[in-house]
């Protein structure tokens, strides 16, 4: 079943395989989703929010798990299953110990003290944000289980490879781009391979975070919500500024099949941005700000469905997530 978060909480949407109109019903009602996520050591879904943090064992009920901080932007699990951390704005940090077969259990939040030292010793945040920063996304791996990569909107990319005790910056810079440490997104290929969507530009470092490339070239839209990394290829929608331009076009969708540039690829909705992503099928997924689902066939990409879009386009995050309870 697919799972897509949107303005006012988290849908179930059906009809994504078959051919004709998909339909769609809220499971969750809560303010703005950023995310939606699943771990392989974790039974269910989790989904973070400007209302909170939740988890779902089948997409269907759902509970909240209060946070020191109400507004949760990313989550993520140790490989183990055993520990839960979560994101939030003002940008700190929280673990909770998990019992993997029960993970609404995990409550007893504590903050992680070598990233509140971090927050402490960096100048986070705009005065448009009203000073605050939040942490956008948070990625683990099994390949490297001590190692947690955070990304900071406006902070940066962070790495911590003690599980948290300790951290160190790993800046974008070299780079004829302003905001680089806008980071709206991380995804890791292995466990050292970091793709980082940010305001000026798509990252890929191969040592995580140590060194960078840039993948985006020439291309007019340097503005990125998130990316997607499947078998090997980088899928991202790009626009040309942030999401209060977005209704004036001037967007593209992209691929990049060899680590190291993105080519633009033909899309059936050219005035939408592509923010959202999952597998579905093998096949990739997508789904725009305007709430169209496109899926990436042989042939190409097509419109295949619609997620209900409620709320204003500025700030629209649509996270999908694929799961089979």
């Amino acid at each position: 079943m697919l799972f897509a978060g949107s303005d006012d909480g988290v849908y179930r949407i059906d009809g994504v395989r078959e051919r004709g109109e998909t339909t769609a019903e809220k499971v969750l009602d809560a303010e703005r989703v950023f995310r939606i996520r699943q771990f392989d050591a974790l039974e269910g879904l989790f989904a973070t929010s400007k209302s909170g943090l939740y988890h779902s064992s089948d997409g269907s009920e759902w509970t909240a798990l209060p946070l020191p901080e109400e507004r949760a932007y990313a989550v993520a699990a140790d490989p183990s299953g055993d520990v839960l951390y979560a994101g939030t704005r003002p940008a700190r940090l929280f673990v909770a110990e998990c019992d993997p077969a029960v993970p609404s259990g995990a409550r007893d939040w504590e903050e992680v003290p070598g990233f509140r030292e971090l927050r402490g010793r960096v100048d986070w945040g705009l005065p448009r944000h009203d000073g605050l920063a939040q942490i956008r996304s948070l990625r683990t791996h099994r390949e490297a289980p001590d190692r947690i990569v955070a990304g900071v909107e406006v902070g940066g990319i962070h790495v911590s490879d003690d599980r948290g005790g300790t951290w160190t910056s790993r800046r974008i810079d070299g780079f004829d781009a302003p905001h680089t440490d806008d980071v709206h997104h991380v995804a890791m290929e292995d466990g050292e391979t970091v793709v980082a969507s940010t305001g000026s530009g798509l990252y890929r470092s191969a040592d995580a975070g140590r060194t960078w490339k840039r993948l985006d070239g020439d291309h007019r839209q340097r503005y990125f919500r998130e990316a997607f990394v499947h078998d090997g290829s980088i899928y991202a929608g790009g626009a040309s500024g942030s999401s209060s331009s977005w209704e004036a076009g001037d967007h593209a969708l992209f691929e990049c099949h060899d680590g190291r540039s993105l080519e633009a690829v033909s899309s059936p909705t050219p005035d939408e941005v592509a923010v959202g992503w999952c597998a579905v099928d093998d096949d990739v997924l997508a789904a725009t700000h305007r709430g169209t689902l496109l899926r990436r066939r042989p042939e190409g990409w097509r419109a295949v469905g619609a997620v209900p879009t409620p709320g204003s386009v500025r700030g629209r995050y649509l996270p999908l997530s694929w799961y089979a309870p």
